[in-house]
């Protein structure tokens, strides 16, 4: 029963970091996809390659920022996950 929770905790620490990790891309691009509709619909500009530009330039520029600090929580959480399975690897080692 101790496995299944523990499993339960990284699966939902997992969900977070995954989070974490998106949540500046997306957000990013939800906004400036948002930006370049309204002026799309202002202008009546429907030119679907006027979205895509501005969009890869909006990552880029966030992952440049903020890419340190997503591959951090993922070192953190891959280091977390390998430090559990040597645990639970010595745990059923020393009970058979």
């Amino acid at each position: 029963m101790e496995d299944i929770s523990a499993l339960l905790a990284l699966a939902d620490k997992m969900l977070w970091v995954a989070a974490l990790v998106a949540a500046p891309v997306l957000l990013a691009a939800l906004a400036i996809g948002l930006v370049v509709g309204i002026i799309q619909a202002a202008t009546s500009v429907n030119e679907q390659t006027l979205t895509f530009v501005p969009k890869l330039a909006v990552i880029a520029l966030v992952l440049v920022l903020f890419g340190s600090s997503m591959m951090t929580l993922i070192a953190d959480f891959t280091q977390e996950i390998f430090t559990q399975i040597a645990t639970v690897g010595q745990a059923e080692q020393v009970a058979p």
